[in-house]
Protein backbone atom coordinates (compact mmCIF):
# COMPACT_ATOMS: atom_id res chain seq x y z
CA UNK A 1 0.00 0.00 0.00
CA UNK A 2 3.26 2.54 0.69
CA UNK A 3 4.15 1.62 -2.35
CA UNK A 4 1.32 2.78 -4.44
CA UNK A 5 1.06 6.05 -2.09
CA UNK A 6 4.38 7.12 -3.14
CA UNK A 7 3.88 6.51 -6.77
CA UNK A 8 0.50 8.49 -7.06
CA UNK A 9 2.05 11.13 -5.28
CA UNK A 10 5.14 11.33 -7.63
CA UNK A 11 2.65 11.01 -10.74
CA UNK A 12 0.87 14.06 -9.27
CA UNK A 13 3.94 16.07 -9.11
CA UNK A 14 4.56 15.15 -12.34
CA UNK A 15 1.18 16.13 -13.20
CA UNK A 16 1.22 19.37 -11.46
CA UNK A 17 5.09 20.26 -13.01
CA UNK A 18 3.33 19.70 -16.26
CA UNK A 19 0.21 21.99 -16.01
CA UNK A 20 3.17 24.75 -13.95
CA UNK A 21 4.83 24.57 -17.11
CA UNK A 22 2.04 24.76 -19.81
CA UNK A 23 0.53 27.27 -17.99
CA UNK A 24 3.36 29.60 -18.05
CA UNK A 25 4.87 28.89 -21.25
CA UNK A 26 1.69 30.03 -22.54
CA UNK A 27 1.33 33.03 -20.29
CA UNK A 28 4.95 34.39 -21.16
CA UNK A 29 4.72 33.12 -24.93
CA UNK A 30 1.45 34.90 -25.46
CA UNK A 31 2.50 38.09 -23.70
CA UNK A 32 5.92 38.20 -25.19
CA UNK A 33 4.58 37.20 -28.77
CA UNK A 34 1.28 39.30 -29.05
CA UNK A 35 0.36 41.38 -25.69
CA UNK A 36 4.00 43.09 -25.30
CA UNK A 37 4.71 46.28 -26.90
CA UNK A 38 8.16 45.48 -27.25
CA UNK A 39 11.53 46.68 -26.28
CA UNK A 40 14.00 49.26 -27.76
CA UNK A 41 17.74 49.22 -27.86
CA UNK A 42 17.61 51.78 -24.91
CA UNK A 43 15.99 48.79 -22.15
CA UNK A 44 19.04 47.11 -22.44
CA UNK A 45 20.84 50.11 -20.56
CA UNK A 46 17.27 50.36 -18.19
CA UNK A 47 18.46 49.73 -14.60
CA UNK A 48 15.73 47.03 -14.43
CA UNK A 49 17.16 44.98 -17.19
CA UNK A 50 20.38 45.25 -15.75
CA UNK A 51 19.92 44.59 -11.94
CA UNK A 52 16.99 41.83 -13.21
CA UNK A 53 20.03 40.48 -15.51
CA UNK A 54 22.43 40.22 -12.79
CA UNK A 55 19.60 38.28 -10.65
CA UNK A 56 18.98 36.15 -12.73
CA UNK A 57 22.43 35.30 -13.58
CA UNK A 58 23.35 35.10 -9.66
CA UNK A 59 20.32 32.71 -9.45
CA UNK A 60 21.52 30.52 -12.78
CA UNK A 61 24.86 29.95 -11.07
CA UNK A 62 23.26 29.40 -7.98
CA UNK A 63 21.24 26.63 -9.12
CA UNK A 64 23.54 25.10 -11.46
CA UNK A 65 25.96 24.70 -9.29
CA UNK A 66 24.03 23.56 -6.05
CA UNK A 67 22.59 20.45 -8.45
CA UNK A 68 25.93 19.49 -9.17
CA UNK A 69 27.07 19.05 -5.76
CA UNK A 70 23.72 17.32 -4.90
CA UNK A 71 24.65 15.12 -7.72
CA UNK A 72 27.87 14.33 -6.63
CA UNK A 73 26.47 13.73 -3.37
CA UNK A 74 24.27 11.43 -4.90
CA UNK A 75 27.08 8.84 -6.33
CA UNK A 76 28.98 8.82 -3.73
CA UNK A 77 27.02 7.71 -0.88
CA UNK A 78 25.80 4.73 -0.42
CA UNK A 79 22.15 5.07 -0.17
CA UNK A 80 21.83 8.22 -2.09
CA UNK A 81 21.37 10.37 1.04
CA UNK A 82 24.02 12.68 2.94
CA UNK A 83 24.55 15.81 4.02
CA UNK A 84 25.18 18.06 1.41
CA UNK A 85 27.93 20.81 1.86
CA UNK A 86 29.55 23.63 -0.06
CA UNK A 87 28.38 26.27 -2.10
CA UNK A 88 24.94 27.92 -0.88
CA UNK A 89 24.66 24.87 1.26
CA UNK A 90 26.60 26.83 3.97
CA UNK A 91 23.38 29.13 3.94
CA UNK A 92 20.30 26.75 3.41
CA UNK A 93 18.97 23.12 2.55
CA UNK A 94 17.75 24.14 -0.58
CA UNK A 95 19.82 26.21 -2.31
CA UNK A 96 18.76 25.35 -6.15
CA UNK A 97 15.40 26.79 -5.48
CA UNK A 98 16.53 29.61 -3.84
CA UNK A 99 18.85 30.27 -7.11
CA UNK A 100 15.63 28.98 -9.45
CA UNK A 101 13.45 31.76 -7.34
CA UNK A 102 16.48 34.30 -8.22
CA UNK A 103 16.50 33.39 -11.54
CA UNK A 104 12.90 34.09 -12.24
CA UNK A 105 12.64 37.20 -10.21
CA UNK A 106 15.75 38.46 -11.78
CA UNK A 107 13.51 37.72 -15.28
CA UNK A 108 10.44 38.98 -13.68
CA UNK A 109 12.66 42.69 -13.17
CA UNK A 110 14.80 42.32 -16.17
CA UNK A 111 11.59 42.23 -18.73
CA UNK A 112 9.30 44.19 -16.19
CA UNK A 113 6.33 42.12 -17.46
CA UNK A 114 3.20 41.22 -15.92
CA UNK A 115 3.56 37.01 -17.48
CA UNK A 116 7.40 37.07 -16.18
CA UNK A 117 6.02 38.63 -12.71
CA UNK A 118 3.15 35.80 -12.52
CA UNK A 119 5.67 32.74 -13.41
CA UNK A 120 8.28 34.13 -10.94
CA UNK A 121 5.58 34.82 -7.75
CA UNK A 122 4.21 30.89 -8.79
CA UNK A 123 8.10 29.55 -8.50
CA UNK A 124 8.23 31.18 -5.09
CA UNK A 125 4.45 29.29 -4.34
CA UNK A 126 5.61 26.26 -5.77
CA UNK A 127 9.25 25.99 -3.96
CA UNK A 128 9.15 27.61 -0.76
CA UNK A 129 6.58 24.88 0.57
CA UNK A 130 8.92 22.36 -0.91
CA UNK A 131 11.83 23.59 0.60
CA UNK A 132 10.06 23.71 4.15
CA UNK A 133 9.51 20.27 3.73
CA UNK A 134 13.12 18.50 2.43
CA UNK A 135 14.55 20.73 5.57
CA UNK A 136 12.34 19.29 8.01
CA UNK A 137 13.42 16.15 6.31
CA UNK A 138 17.08 16.33 6.49
CA UNK A 139 16.73 17.71 10.42
CA UNK A 140 14.07 14.68 10.88
CA UNK A 141 17.21 12.17 9.20
CA UNK A 142 20.57 13.79 10.00
CA UNK A 143 20.98 14.55 14.29
CA UNK A 144 24.23 16.53 12.79
CA UNK A 145 22.69 18.56 11.01
CA UNK A 146 23.89 22.22 10.69
CA UNK A 147 21.37 23.90 13.11
CA UNK A 148 22.12 27.48 11.99
CA UNK A 149 21.11 26.02 8.36
CA UNK A 150 17.97 27.88 7.01
CA UNK A 151 15.57 26.32 4.34
CA UNK A 152 15.32 28.48 1.37
CA UNK A 153 16.29 31.85 2.42
CA UNK A 154 19.59 32.70 3.59
CA UNK A 155 19.65 33.71 7.14
CA UNK A 156 15.90 34.12 7.11
CA UNK A 157 13.70 31.14 6.06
Amino acid sequence: MYHLFYLLKIFNHILFAIFFNLVNGFINGYYFGTASMGYTNEWLYDIRFILGGILFLAGMVINIRSDNILLALRKASQNGYAIPNGGFFRYVSCPNFFGEILEWTGFAIMTWSPAALAFAVWTVVNLVPRALDHHKWYRDNFMDYPSERKAIIPFLL
